[in-house]
């Protein structure tokens, strides 16, 4: 019979910060890392432990970032107890309301609004040293778009990459490199957001940030592999954040136009790399159920590449596997 070792620690540790052992504990989710989260009841109040297995995960970058984004007022989880050695960490509780669960054509406009101003919160942080975030420079942009041709490409369809792969590659990495460089979640979408009573989004993830182009955070949230929108809704909330961003100062001199090519180029380069984390997720750490989102993030892959001549083969060759693609 399977004995979670791990829940026991933590059911161990929990009196010690709670001050009682008085408390119901259930799954409240994982993550596509080795993370899980917990969510404790007692007397009406909720908590969030994080299971972080430290040979597995280093709490670090987590603990260090939600300080920073929480000193400059982002609306994300305070840590309340941590104990970096067994790899637990305790958080507030956020909710049980994600954006995804939430977003409807009736709640949309209001909640991207929200998820816009939150979005422009975090790129006003500053970017000093005692951040330190890594860069997202050209051999992290090259190496997270390599794992297209080595698990969806030859894992998952036993196709050799063209030739030509390498050339797109680049366009893309020239067209992020040249964006203004922002603090990046880089993982900005509606599983990520909790629909909160107060300041609304909470937002949750957030351990991978770095210093990256000002598109990126955008074109997760709007691009989401998880929820399409119509082209006259991004169309809208894609000006709506140029417009806001502007009066904060961060696009001056940038048209929309220019932006939006950006953006359009930026969401390749991020749906090409996740092509590949969710053919990694399922043959390699057995997390099926992302295989499913495959079509979607494939569509705008297909839509990008066909609208800039730079990709057009690209596009033909992809175009070309439609019947192997076919999950």
């Amino acid at each position: 019979m399977y004995e979670d070792n791990r829940l026991k620690l933590i059911k161990a540790w929990l009196p010690t910060i709670i001050g009682t052992d008085k408390f119901t504990i259930e799954s409240a989710s994982s993550d596509a890392s080795f993370r899980r989260y917990f969510r404790v009841t007692h007397d009406q109040t909720t908590w969030i432990v994080m299971d972080a297995p430290p040979e597995k995960e280093d709490t670090e970058p987590f603990i260090k970032i939600a300080s920073f984004l929480d000193n400059h007022d982002v609306h994300v989880p305070k840590i309340l107890a941590n104990d970096q050695e067994q790899g637990f960490l305790l958080l507030s509780d956020l909710g049980q309301q994600p954006y995804l669960n939430e977003l409807n054509d009736n709640s949309a406009d209001q909640l991207y609004h929200f998820s816009i101003k939150s979005l422009l919160q975090i790129q006003l942080c500053p970017i000093d040293s005692k951040i330190n975030l890594p860069t997202y420079d050209r051999e992290l942009l090259q190496r997270e778009m390599m794992l297209f041709p080595e698990w969806y490409l030859d894992r998952h369809l036993n196709i050799p990459a063209p030739d030509f792969l390498q050339a797109s590659f680049d366009v893309l990495i020239a067209n992020a490199l040249e964006q203004p460089q922002v603090v990046v979640h880089r993982d900005y979408h509606s599983r990520n957001l909790m629909h909160t009573n107060d300041n609304s989004p909470g937002i949750i993830d957030f351990q991978d940030a770095v210093i990256g182009p000002i598109t990126y955070d955008l074109v997760s949230l709007l691009r989401d592999c998880y929820i399409c929108w119509p082209q006259h809704k991004l169309d809208q909330w894609i000006k709506d954040y140029v417009e806001m961003a502007q009066k904060q100062g961060l696009l001056t001199g940038v048209t929309l136009a220019q932006f939006t090519k950006w953006f359009d180029l930026m969401g390749l380069q991020r749906h090409i790399k996740i092509l590949g984390i969710f053919c990694r997720l399922n043959y390699r750490d057995n997390k099926a159920n992302y295989l499913d989102d495959l079509p979607l993030t494939m569509q705008y892959v297909k839509q990008i590449t066909s609208k800039y001549a730079e990709f057009e083969k690209l596009n033909q060759f992809l175009n070309q596997q439609t019947d192997l693609m076919v999950i």
